[in-house]
């Protein structure tokens, strides 16, 4: 999918409906901008609520800390 959008005099770009429609990005989400040499990522940062349970069953044992870095 090949979509553009244009910068406008304010610095603002409308994300294109098809995009908006495959992501399923609402309004009001917030986004992470990244720089990747000559171009940027677009990363939605997730709700507090969303990442609830994603460690389920982690543990926190035999992990590495930096006292074993050489």
């Amino acid at each position: 999918m090949s979509e553009t959008a244009i910068l406008s005099t304010k610095f603002q770009i409308s994300i294109p409906k098809a995009i908006r429609s495959a992501q399923h990005w609402e309004a009001g989400l917030t986004f992470a901008f990244i720089p990747k040499g000559s171009g940027v990522l677009l990363v939605p940062i997730p709700k507090r609520e969303a990442l609830m349970g994603i460690a389920k069953g982690a543990s926190a044992t035999n992990y590495r800390d930096r006292s074993d870095r050489f």
